[in-house]
This record gives structure tokens, sequence and C-alpha cells, in this order.
């Protein structure tokens, strides 16, 4: 029989405090101040110059919780945070709003409608339509086309 022998070893890693947990591996890089950005840290760590616990990781929204170490640039971070972990709570996506912006959101998409509605064209006769089929059509949004030609 062949046991399984690992060995324990001791790192220096530097603390990096967290306000609440968990917290996304990108953020806990900017706290720690070894990027510049978010965006330079999402991507070092899709390309692999990070490792959390141990084990190379690529998702930049990892969690990452209290006693969490990750390695980076050849120096060890560990994540800590005197808060309990905060699992399954959803943040309210919006809040109630007030009556008077409610109606007025609510008036404004009925003017649109109305508008919509009444920019509908009119149905054209024979005649029109021959001689508009001869015409290049123009787009209707955006900027209208040149033609140097």
């Amino acid at each position: 029989m062949e046991e399984e022998y690992q060995e324990e070893i001791e790192i220096e890693a530097i603390g990096v405090e967290v306000s609440s947990q968990p917290i996304e591996l990108y953020k806990v890089l900017k706290l720690a101040n070894v990027v510049d950005g978010g965006g330079q840290a999402k991507h070092y760590i899709a390309e692999g110059y990070v490792a959390v616990n141990g084990e190379l990781e690529v998702r930049k929204r990892r969690k990452m919780y209290d006693g969490d170490f990750l390695e980076f640039n050849q120096e060890y971070y560990v994540v800590v945070c005197d808060q309990p972990p905060i699992e399954g709570v959803e943040q309210p996506k919006a809040q109630a709003q007030p009556k008077a912006e409610k109606k007025r959101k609510e008036k404004k998409a009925k003017q649109s409608q109305s508008r919509a509605s009444s920019n509908k064209p009119a149905e054209k006769t024979n005649s029109e339509t021959s001689v508009e089929q001869d015409k290049p059509k123009k787009s209707s949004g955006g900027r209208g086309e040149i033609n140097f030609f």
C-alpha cells in the first residue's frame, strides 16, 4: 500500500483586507494594488497568470473567501475578512419608483406608441409604386446617403 504524502509548507503572504465576502478574484487583485485596474486584472487572470489555493485559475469572477490565497507575479496574497459570508441574498435590482415617475414613464410609452401608429405610410396606388421601384431605397434611420456620382 502506498500512502499519499502531502507535504505541508509555510509561505509568507500579504494580507488583503476586504469588507465582505465572497469577493470576486479580479477585485482582490485591484485591492492588493498589484494591477492598475479591473480590465488589467481580468486580462492577467484570463491569460493564466494567477493561481488560487495552489491551482491555476482563469475565472475572473471566482468567489474568494477569508483564508483563500492567490499567487501572482511570484507573490502570495491571502484574503482577510472578519465578516461572515453572504450567500443567496439577492440585491433588489430596482427600487420602488415614486408614483409621479411611474406615471411619467407610462405617459412617455403611450406617446411613443401613438407616434409609431401615426407614422405608418398610407397605401399607394400602382402608378406610385412603379415609379418608386426605379429609385434606390433610402434607409429610414441614421444619416442620409451621400451620392457622389
